[in-house]
């Protein structure tokens, strides 16, 4: 089963790609992670499944949004099924960008034949925390519990705060795990 988690944003979207049975545990190691930077110390290799990559170059709007749609296209190649988190009803600021952002992403979902299912942010919460309004920090401590890995000192030891990208890669990873759920419950019912 290959199966992916999408934490889709213009400024550090997150690709979490699980790989293995639906029969094994859901672990970080099964599972490789691909997130966009415009922060160039970011844009490397951690651990040995996080990839870090800079944003394309773009001139206009339309375009930044084809670059990050089809990085994300590149990446999910292959993959069996896909969850992608929903929009948050509190979000703020360029809310219309991030819409036209997230449909281009869809349609060419859509236009590759991957079943796709949308997951509100507050399950994903639930799922890592136990709390549908969980914060960053939350999540990053029961990630960091769950997996072994404090990725706030391996890749921003800088930052005092829990921010992009480690913020997004523990978001896609379960986003993946919910997904990878579904699945099984889907493959051990028939």
């Amino acid at each position: 089963m290959i199966i992916a988690g999408i934490d889709y944003s213009m400024r550090s979207p997150s690709v979490c790609i699980y790989n293995g049975s639906h029969k094994e545990s859901f672990t970080f190691e099964k599972c490789t992670f691909y997130f966009l930077t415009d922060t160039k110390r970011y844009a490397e290799f951690f651990l040995k499944n996080i990839y870090g990559e800079s944003f394309s170059t773009w001139n206009d709007e339309t375009e930044r949004y084809k670059s990050i749609s089809d990085w994300v296209i590149e990446k999910i190649v292959g993959c069996e099924q896909i969850a992608l988190e929903g929009y948050s009803y509190s979000s703020t600021g360029k809310v219309f960008h991030i819409a036209e952002n997230t449909g281009i992403l869809k349609y060419k979902i859509y236009e590759v034949g991957i079943p796709l299912e949308i997951i509100p942010p507050s399950v994903i919460k639930k799922l890592a925390t136990g709390k549908g309004n969980a914060d960053k920090e939350s999540m990053h401590k029961y990630f960091e519990e769950e997996t072994s890995y404090n990725l706030k000192d391996i890749i921003t030891p800088k930052k005092t705060k829990i921010d992009n990208p480690v913020s997004d890669i523990i978001d896609s990873f379960y986003i993946c795990k919910y997904l990878y759920k579904e699945v099984r419950k889907i493959k051990f019912s028939s």
